[in-house]
């Protein structure tokens, strides 16, 4: 391997929270999700569709709410190129 080519490689990691206060959770995974920049005209539903499925599905908007790319933040070198995350409750 050369120092020029770079090396794609996956990261996993599982990480357990404890939610204190989940109404904060998902009223913020709301007010993001209003505040993203989303085309819903192209979307299957709506906003307020959206918003009631982060109101009755707390691992779905604790989910949304997780930044994967802020991991390697300062990591010199390493560029993030995509993640997938999502929540299961325990």
């Amino acid at each position: 391997m050369r120092d020029s080519e770079p090396v794609v490689a996956q990261v996993h990691c599982r990480v357990e929270v404890v939610v204190d206060d989940p109404r904060a959770v998902t009223a913020l995974a709301q007010r993001r999700l209003r505040e993203a920049d989303i085309d819903w005209a192209h979307e299957p539903d709506t906003v307020e569709e959206a918003v009631a499925e982060l109101e009755a599905n707390l691992p779905l908007a604790l989910a949304g709410l997780v930044d994967p790319e802020r991991l390697l933040t300062d990591v010199p070198g390493v560029r993030f190129r995509g993640a997938h995350c999502w929540a299961t409750p325990s």
